[in-house]
């Protein structure tokens, strides 16, 4: 085991998060420059795609982080059987789901009802299709819609948090399934198909368009919160939610559903991009 391994282990992961989450929504101007100015710096962010192109001009860090982009600047796949990536960011991986098996990384897995919470919900993903997202710092970090549907349930399943980084993810067995964690549950004109929001370390939190800040609080047991009958619906395309810092999504299709394409470890992509095509049930 590797230092920075070891370190993930024995960090006090919510503490250290609890403290990054108020530093970065401190609006003294010197240090939220400083920290814009370090990411900007660092991973050679694209400001020209912000809505607002001064990364001084931002209130405090997280809004800078979790920054609009200009109209057009993302484009959904004109084809209207195109599934959508949900995200910018890297291809951790995609691929069939077998026997009820994801893949995380060489000599990792882990089952879709860890990664769900529950054997009942990841029944009909048993043999469908996946694709994990890895949105790094420079990466854009509002989430949307990979295909039209209609919000039935959310999860909110209490954890650690663990790097999501790849070098973590090579690494620590099962980490998907014991982060921190918001289930999506949607219903859409092909049969269910969940995203999956993985907390990481340093701010494990996650908003939606519908409810708002939802982590933090971090759960002390799994919540469930129906939303049957309320009739939110999202077009593909649509914003969903949004990481306040980085972190991973993962969206899971049924058997029969998508046909992905060929996407690699670590290959590039953007929200709106194609990842696979619809095939109706």
């Amino acid at each position: 085991m590797t230092f920075k391994i070891f370190l993930q282990y024995i960090l006090p992961h919510r503490a250290l998060s609890r403290v990054v989450y108020w530093a970065t929504r401190w609006t003294f101007a010197p240090w939220k420059n400083f920290l814009i100015g370090q990411i900007v710096r660092r991973y050679q962010v694209d400001m020209t795609e912000a809505a607002q192109p001064d990364p001084l001009a931002y209130p405090h860090f997280n809004a800078f982080f979790t920054r609009k982009l200009r109209t057009h600047a993302r484009q959904a796949d004109a084809a209207p059987a195109a599934l959508l990536s949900p995200a910018d960011g890297r291809i951790s991986q995609a691929g069939p789901i077998v026997d009820g098996r994801i893949f995380q990384a060489k000599g990792q897995d882990y089952t879709a009802a860890e990664l769900l919470g529950d054997e009942a919900a990841a029944a009909p993903y048993r043999n469908g299709r996946f694709a994990t997202i890895y949105l790094s710092p420079r990466d854009y970090h509002r989430v949307h819609m990979p295909v039209r549907g209609e919000l039935k349930e959310t999860v909110h399943i209490p954890g650690r948090i663990f790097s999501v980084a790849p070098f973590a993810v090579e690494a620590i067995p099962r980490l998907f399934a014991r982060n921190e964690r918001l289930v999506c549950h949607f219903e859409g004109e092909h049969g269910p198909f969940a995203v999956v929001m993985v907390g990481a370390i340093l701010v494990s939190s996650v908003a939606t368009v519908w409810d708002g800040l939802v982590i933090p609080p971090y759960a002390p047991s799994i919540r469930r919160k129906s939303f049957g009958g309320q009739n939110i619906s999202l077009d593909r395309f649509n914003e969903m939610a949004r990481f306040n810092m980085g972190s991973t999504v993962i969206v899971l299709f049924p058997e029969g559903a998508t046909e992905l394409d060929t996407l690699l470890p670590q290959q590039a992509i953007k929200v709106g991009e194609r990842i696979g095509e619809l095939r109706h049930t």
